[in-house]
């Protein structure tokens, strides 16, 4: 086992025929559906184990994400009634992909064989849980769950989110096309995961570079069983950002490239300007002064703006503060 700049890695081992399943639920203000998922979802790992797929010891880990709702004591009743349901707290609301890495490191504290990620609105499809399940008993140690159409998404969305997919691979961020968070991670996958430890976190981005063997499930999103997206347009637009700035330098390149451009016109646009003036044919123009003017700034602007991400981030990571803080845990 290597240390130092290694990760330290623990061995395979050979698959146990039924293997300790965490299914992870990161959960924000989810009152309206929580009731409805967590039966469904209680239904499906019984039937895995059932079917010996999984071990009597599989866990449901509801994460708690500060919710302003009655979800934590939903969350509190379903442990309650039923020890299938464990859960734990934050105490801030951090967002869905902390929430997520706070479930999946639980997990893993809990002895989890593997763990499957899926949000609690239940819009990715439990029944391919089973196919992920069957590809990690044949030696994958990541298997995710791509979707094979975009029906339910609106042409904005689907448009917007393939132009997304491209533009990722084209700055050099590995990503895996048409997968969200929806996807399984062996015990060996996760000990890597807890060893990374930006602050920034893009869990899209930083599990495809975990390397081991891989798969993938096809399924087909379904609507929301009940509430509303915990994901408007701001927020996938900041998701967004996080992803390209966290994973590639090449927005600070482009915006180099654009600027010595500028420039260049700049010195076209005044060599141009010179000699309209020397043949006398000069004339007095506001406008493509203004233009200019416009021009230069909202370069000189953007530039700034991207360097400013990657600066902001650069400071958040210095500063090493913990990405979540547990309030209360479930046994």
């Amino acid at each position: 086992m290597k240390t130092g700049r290694y990760l330290n890695i623990i061995p395979p081992t050979p698959r146990e025929p039924a293997p300790m399943l965490c299914i992870v639920v990161p959960c924000y203000n989810e009152e309206e559906v929580l009731p409805q998922s967590s039966a469904i979802l209680a239904e499906t790992l019984r039937g895995l184990v059932e079917r010996g797929k999984a071990s009597q010891d599989s866990r449901i880990v509801l994460v708690d994400d500060g919710s302003k709702d009655s979800t934590w004591e939903i969350i509190s009743g379903l442990h309650e009634s039923d020890r299938v349901f464990t859960g734990i707290r934050l105490a801030h609301n951090e967002g869905h992909q902390r929430a997520l890495y706070a479930g999946l490191m639980d997990a893993l504290d809990r002895g989890c064989d593997a763990s499957v990620s899926i949000d609690a609105d239940l819009q990715d499809d439990v029944g391919v849980i089973e196919g992920m399940v069957d590809k990690y008993a044949s030696g994958a140690e990541i298997v995710y769950g791509v979707r094979d159409n975009r029906d339910t998404d609106t042409g904005f969305k689907r448009d917007t989110a393939q132009a997304y997919y491209r533009l990722m691979r084209r700055l050099g961020t590995e990503v895996v096309y048409n997968s969200a968070d929806f996807r399984l991670m062996g015990r060996r996958a996760l000990v890597a995961l807890s060893q990374y430890r930006e602050a920034n976190l893009f869990l899209r981005g930083i599990v495809p570079t975990l390397g081991f063997r891989t798969d993938r499930v096809f399924y087909s999103r379904r609507e929301r069983m009940a509430g509303e997206s915990k994901y408007p347009l701001s927020k996938m637009l900041a998701l967004a950002v996080d992803g390209i700035t966290s994973f590639s330098i090449e927005p600070m390149h482009v915006m180099t490239v654009v600027g010595i451009v500028a420039i260049l016109v700049a010195v076209v646009m005044l060599i141009y300007t010179i000699a309209s003036w020397a043949t006398g044919h000069a004339v007095a123009g506001w406008g493509s002064v203004m233009v200019s003017i416009w021009l230069v700034g909202g370069l000189i602007i953007t530039s700034l703006g991207v360097t400013g991400e990657y600066v902001g981030k650069a400071y958040l990571e210095t500063k090493g503060r913990p990405r979540y803080v547990v309030d209360v845990e479930l046994d």
